[in-house]
């Protein structure tokens, strides 16, 4: 179905010479259910290299591993300093077991009394496994503030924009729902288009166009949000059909920030919509309900459904 009569029909992208990268070089793009996804994006295992943003990105579970095995590695490290120096801890006996809790106590600042450094050597080692004691600690303190107190959104999206006439004009419409019971204040929002497009010089390009929405601004995001946009002779949408938004593979992305009133923080949210996921001649299902003059209710359940026109 088209949105207006003069549909336009764009060459598929793609149809040049192909070159094969090295992986090493190369960033791997995958288009499926009409979205783009790069191999690794978002994911922990890419930041192998950079060990604050693995830190950052691993899931709870290995953050506690890794953390666990480093402090078990420096302190079998140091115990076998301390066993280099032959009988050189007050009290114990020259075994493996006592040199391990010397320096886990040492390595803690503990310090019990009952093992202690009784030379020269041993006291070295112990300034030295003391000052790498506090970086470690402040570090590990740095590091899991830094994961608590990252801000999330929980913001949810529909799983479908729907295009339906709205006075008088085709209109995109999708909406947003704030799933936290607590207030986003002074909400925006953004809505882009991207598709592939052929240059006069016949360039396959990946070109962005900003939408314009009617409401992109909102003081108090609590209740559902519902995002238009008209697609007048303006819009980057104009004379598109189903059949053309798919062959140019057509994205809408949503962007969405505020400030979360709990916590007194910038948060963000975002969706992508790809062209199997709008649908034309649909209208979103209403999931406000009026009970009486004083009470209304929101049914999250219907959120996504969209029936046709």
């Amino acid at each position: 179905m088209k949105i207006s009569k003069n549909s336009r029909r764009l060459p598929k992208a793609g149809q040049g010479p192909s070159k094969q990268l090295s992986s090493k070089n190369s960033i791997h793009i995958k288009v499926q259910d009409g979205l783009f996804s790069v191999q690794g994006l978002d994911k922990w295992y890419s930041n192998w290299q950079e060990p604050y943003h693995l830190m950052l990105t691993l899931p709870w579970l290995g953050f506690i591993a890794i953390v666990a095995l480093l402090y078990l590695a420096l302190n079998i490290g140091f115990a076998g300093l301390y066993l280099l120096g032959g009988d050189c801890i007050l009290n114990g006996n020259g075994s493996f077991q006592d040199a391990f809790f010397f320096s886990v106590q040492t390595f803690a600042g503990i310090g019990y009394g009952v093992l202690a450094p009784k030379t020269t050597y041993a006291n070295y080692i112990v300034v030295i496994e003391a000052i790498t004691g506090l970086f470690a600690i402040a570090l590990l303190t740095g590091l899991s503030f830094a994961r608590f107190s990252r801000p999330t959104a929980k913001v949810m999206f529909s799983k479908f924009a729907v295009i339906m006439p709205q006075n008088n004009l085709p209109t995109l419409m999708l909406r947003a729902a704030n799933q936290r019971r607590n207030q986003i204040l002074e909400a925006q929002v953004t809505l882009s288009l991207s598709r592939d497009e052929v240059t006069t010089d016949g360039h396959h390009i990946r070109r962005f166009y900003q939408l314009q929405v009617l409401r992109s601004h909102n003081p108090v995001f609590l209740l559902p949000w519902t995002l238009m946009h008209p697609i007048d002779e303006q819009s980057p949408l104009y004379g598109f059909s189903a059949e053309s938004l798919a062959e140019s593979q057509s994205q809408i992305i949503v962007s969405l920030s505020g400030i979360d009133e709990t916590i007194d923080r910038d948060v963000h949210a975002r969706h992508t919509y790809g062209a199997n996921s709008i649908i034309l001649n649909h209208q979103l299902v209403d999931i406000i309900h009026v009970i009486d003059e004083r009470n209304r209710y929101v049914d999250l359940a219907s959120f996504h459904h969209v029936v046709p026109l």
